[in-house]
């Protein structure tokens, strides 16, 4: 009995420290920006865009990451795109090294799993926002207006309580601090009347296909948000991330009930483990602990796992 109890900790040891192991950042000889999680080279025709383990959240990067997180956000969004492609036109070209060009072959282990290979756009510069709950920033707004970003609701909505039909919600993308909330019409003050039209209507589209179709996977998507960029042709095309963990709030449909926050398969779990801490939300962030970690892990998978009905070979 004994022994067999040594084995269990040995064992139960060499996993934590596997799981501690998070890949912050990748290294590669190409003009590079780092965003928050990602880090985006420019190999000249093309862009590459790395996912790493990072995980922000009140808009300042955690000082440790979420151990594959960036393979679980980039094979969700690869899934994404595969089921929009007939619908709308999107920027990745690759995501498996193989068919990088030749420059990138000596850092596929860097960038196996974790890595998107895609077509320049210029960025709209707005984060495209659909709500089909009310939670987070919108509850807090409702409470105070009966409105979200200049959407009036009906009146006795209840915290995570889903609306009479999903609303567009844009916010500005800021290079540092908070984006901001705006309305529709300060929106048109920002991009022409033709193109925040086509945001809010593609946006709606997309929001309410992967709302129907998690749905039919035990899966609640509360709101998400998209980014667009336009090609040199003009076209408006979907970019960066899609309906992951980090964009999105997902929610187990069997143990929804509305009336007070929801569990989730999303980075919720981390704000609600800061939201407890004797912190300002300025850097530094404290350090998460690895129960957070792991649980953080657990739930990015299970939201891959239900939504794909794949298992994920990390």
């Amino acid at each position: 009995m004994m022994a067999r109890s040594w084995n269990f900790f040995i064992v139960a040891r060499i996993l934590r420290e596997i799981m501690s192991e998070a890949f912050l950042q990748s290294d590669l000889p190409f003009p590079v920006r780092r965003g928050k999680v990602r880090d985006v080279y420019d190999i000249g025709s093309h862009l590459l865009i790395v996912a790493t383990d990072r995980i922000s959240a009140f808009d300042v990067i955690m000082p440790n990451g979420i151990p594959d997180k960036g393979k679980i956000l980039t094979a969700l969004s690869c899934f994404w795109f595969e089921m929009f492609g007939h619908r709308v036109a999107h920027h990745l070209v690759a995501s498996d090294p193989v068919y990088y060009p030749a420059e990138l072959k000596p850092y596929a282990d860097q960038l196996k799993g974790r890595s998107m290979l895609v077509h320049k756009a210029q960025v709209v510069p707005i984060e495209c926002v659909a709500r089909g709950y009310l939670a987070g920033s919108g509850w807090k707004e409702y409470q105070q207006t009966q409105s979200v970003c200049g959407n009036a609701l009906p009146a006795g909505l209840q915290q995570c309580g889903k609306l009479p039909e999903p609303i567009f919600t844009p916010a500005t993308k800021e290079e540092s601090g908070h984006d901001i909330n705006i309305t529709y019409d300060q929106l048109l003050t920002r991009v022409s009347p033709s193109l925040a039209a086509l945001l809010r209507q593609r946006t709606l589209t997309l929001y309410s296909l992967a709302a129907d179709y998690a749905a039919s996977h035990g899966v609640i998507i509360a709101d998400t948000k998209f980014e667009f960029g336009h090609m040199p042709d003009g076209s408006l095309i979907l970019i960066d991330e899609v309906l992951t963990p980090d964009s999105s709030r997902f929610w187990p449909a069997d143990t929804y009930q509305p009336g007070h926050d929801q569990e989730s398969f999303d980075k919720q779990y981390v704000r609600n483990w800061l939201e407890s801490q004797p912190w300002n939300k300025t850097p530094p962030a404290p350090t998460l602990p690895d129960e957070v970690v792991q649980g953080t892990r657990q739930r990015y998978l299970q939201a891959y796992q239900r939504l794909t009905g794949r298992e994920l070979n990390l």
